[in-house]
């Protein structure tokens, strides 16, 4: 049986560690490489290493920047008395692109999921706590999901235990059914939160 040459094998486990990316898709991808000049995948590598040694996180937001602190978070034109909350770097940039807010963010790098090992103490929760003088209006933007339910709540009663919840609005984003949705095919939690965000027409 032929076998691969084993510098192909070791690259396509690292692709196959990739969210998304199955063993044959991996190998797809390194024979896609292989097929470039040695000048492009020089260039390549230096951008991976690059990855790293180029980015960090903001000491505010803790979202993912070139610069500390970053863009959002230095910028003076941003409403400080709201304050988002979301998991992801992702999900900011998702905000960011709607141009529908103009407060600032807190990144938590992940939500509450026991079944994964998540505990509260490995997101950025504590420094939400140290965030929220001056904030008027905290919105948990975590995902509809078990975890993003869970992390959220969990917030909320963090804010009440440490005293702030009088002085301070906690919203949640709205979640229901995207616009060109079936309702047929909708799933019970989706349809729940789409009944309690209904408005008057």
């Amino acid at each position: 049986m032929q076998k691969l040459p084993k510098v192909i094998d070791r690259l396509a486990e690292k692709f196959a560690a990739l969210p998304g990316i199955g063993p044959r898709s991996a190998q797809r991808l390194v024979f896609y490489l292989l097929h470039n000049p040695e000048s492009e995948l020089e260039d390549f590598a230096a951008k991976l290493v690059a990855l790293k040694k180029e980015t960090c996180l903001c000491s505010i937001c803790h979202q993912i920047s070139d610069h500390d602190p970053c863009s959002v978070c230095e910028d003076t034109e941003r409403d400080r008395k709201l304050l988002c909350v979301v998991e992801q770097p992702l999900d900011l940039l998702a905000l960011e692109r709607s141009e529908q807010y103009h407060g600032l963010y807190h990144v938590l790098h992940g939500c509450i999921d026991p079944l994964n090992h998540v505990s509260p103490d490995e997101l950025y929760l504590a420094d939400l706590v140290k965030r929220l003088d001056g904030v008027e209006e905290l919105i948990l933007a975590t995902n509809p999901t078990m975890e993003g339910e869970a992390t959220a709540m969990y917030i909320t009663q963090l804010i009440k235990q440490k005293g702030l919840a009088d002085k301070l609005k906690i919203t949640r984003i709205g979640h229901g059914l995207p616009i060109g949705a079936d309702i047929e095919y909708a799933d019970g939690l989706t349809l729940m939160r789409a009944l309690e965000g209904r408005r008057e027409v």
